[in-house]
């Protein structure tokens, strides 16, 4: 008999414990413990009765039992603060707590040796879920009452479907799988336990004239709880080009959504039960707000990352731009070293990770500013977004690396690009950035100091973006508000030169930099 739950399997026949489908190793009296408590779920379990049913009656300290319960809640990945599996209920004992099913071996698998649909009958290997994090998306309810555009809402979930697929960091079901649940009205945790997901999109279709709505919903599976609803319009002028929009538009805005789960999911594990992808969420958490605080204490995770599969390209590529974003906030310490192991990393990110659309983005953007090898900096991001066209990342660093290598209307089309994909991006503050300084190259002096406030406003410390405040003030005349904001960037790098700007920033046109330099002179930053 196996019990499933959350994403766990409790096989009883062989005294296994899976969880995210690794074999969790279990001492033989916590086993007996979990497996006790799973069976007894119905009801509260005191610890008299605990004791006698795993230590046969045998004299056992409190501290003992308590250790005991320690080791079942960390095996199934709980804590004695959440209690989202086995709650102590003071006074009267231990309740296990998560929702189970019971699966018999033998009716798991038909014998073609796959899932029956039909059935409802899950094998328990696919109902554990996988060690990334998983997404199913449902068939869009059509209900505009004409069947016969069900085709057209089927169209747009497809898309959808194809467009996460590209995310190597998440487990997409495929179409064929979930397409078994139209015209059935499920329960959202019911589908999470048949298909092994942690999350469910669910929407709707309605059309009236040539007018289209479509709404969605971003739901835990486990829990009921919906991280994301959005809506989206349009005309059916061309179905074609409306799907792909609207495919976009909602892979845009669920993938952060998806992402932030993810990492309160790791900041709410203990410390010990980490493993590679947690301590690499983690990283992403701290260098997503981009103080130097942050970046000093996610350099040291995405390391972690790396000691515990040696093979992460993404963890190499983010601790490689790390040391970019040091660079550019000027918080390297020993700079030689620092920018040759950056250069480094974001190699070894592209030796690893050929096929990783985020190793690919953010090692090419380190490359271009660490090694100053724009043009391949450009081709590697290029190809992420070959690889994900929806990647908003790669979109704002590729319109970084083509505003120094001077294609600054494209520059501002690829960061325009990624605001439109991402409106609520975590790294927001960095495309505003960007959108600065290419309107300072084209003299647009109040877009640039209205973007550059932007930025400054969500991160104060953006050296670059007190920069582009400083010089785009003082070209337009003014000199007041110039000062200040130098007086701030001297604040933040008393260090910094006019002769130094051509080594911070990689900028291969001699008229942008010109640009920048004459403003920030005037402003008042020394030779």
């Amino acid at each position: 008999m196996h019990l499933v739950f959350e994403d766990c399997v409790l096989d009883l026949d062989r005294r296994e414990l899976l969880r995210a489908s690794r074999i969790i190793a279990t001492a033989p009296q916590v086993f007996d413990l979990l497996a006790y408590l799973a069976k007894c779920r119905e009801r509260v379990v005191s610890r008299d009765e605990l004791i006698e049913a795993v230590w046969s009656g045998r004299i056992v300290s409190e501290s003992t039992l308590a250790s005991h319960i320690n080791a079942v809640r960390k095996a199934v990945g709980d804590n004695g603060e959440q209690q989202r599996v086995i709650r102590t209920i003071a006074r009267k004992g231990f309740r296990f707590a998560a929702d189970v099913r019971e699966v018999k071996p033998s009716d798991e698998i038909g014998s073609s040796g796959s899932l029956s649909a039909a059935s409802g009958q899950v094998p328990a290997s696919m109902t554990a879920l996988p060690a990334k994090p998983s997404i199913a998306v449902l068939p869009f309810v059509n209900l505009s009452g004409d069947r016969e555009q069900d085709y057209l809402a089927d169209g747009v979930v497809e898309d959808i479907i194809a467009a996460l697929s590209q995310y190597r960091w998440l487990f997409v079901i495929a179409r064929n799988s979930s397409f078994t649940y139209k015209g059935r009205a499920v329960d959202m945790k019911q589908v999470g336990r048949e298909l092994g997901v942690r999350y469910v999109l669910e929407g709707s279709w309605r059309a009236a004239k040539n007018r289209v709505r479509i709404t969605g919903q971003l739901i835990d599976a486990a829990t009921g709880a919906h991280h994301w609803a959005g809506r989206f319009e349009g005309v059916l002028d061309d179905i074609f080009d409306l799907q792909d929009k609207i495919a976009e538009s909602v892979v845009g805005a669920i993938v952060p959504q998806l992402e932030r789960a993810e990492i309160e999911r790791a900041r709410d594990k203990p410390t010990e039960s980490l493993d590679a992808y947690d301590y690499y969420l983690r990283g992403m958490a701290k260098s997503h707000f981009g103080t130097k605080e942050c970046i000093d204490e996610a350099l040291p995770l995405f390391h972690k990352a790396m000691e515990f599969d040696a093979g992460f390209a993404s963890a190499y590529a983010m601790a490689a731009w790390c040391r970019c974003w040091q660079k550019v906030n000027g918080w390297l310490a020993d700079r030689p070293h620092e920018i040759a192991e950056g250069i480094r990393l974001a190699r070894r990110a592209v030796e690893l990770g050929k096929g990783d659309a985020v190793a690919l983005t953010r090692s090419g953007h380190a490359l271009g500013h660490l090694a100053g090898d724009l043009p391949g900096g450009i081709a590697l991001v290029d190809k992420a977004l070959v690889l994900n066209p929806n990647l908003a990342s790669a979109w704002f660093l590729g319109g970084f690396l083509r505003l120094w290598h001077g294609e600054t209307d494209a520059a501002i089309e690829h960061l325009t690009r990624a605001m439109s994909l991402s409106p609520l991006d975590p790294e927001l503050y960095r495309m505003q950035a960007g959108m600065a300084a290419a309107h300072l190259f084209l003299g647009r002096f109040d877009a640039a100091s209205s973007w550059a406030e932007k930025a400054v406003r969500d991160l104060s410390s953006l050296l670059l973006a007190v920069a582009i405040l400083a010089a785009s003030n003082a070209h337009a005349g003014r000199i007041a508000e110039a000062r200040s904001a130098m007086e701030k960037l001297r604040q933040l790098d008393p260090a910094l030169r006019l002769a130094d700007i051509g080594q911070w920033l990689p900028i291969h046109r001699p008229e942008n930099l010109a640009i920048l330099v004459d403003g920030l002179r005037i402003a008042g930053l020394p030779e």
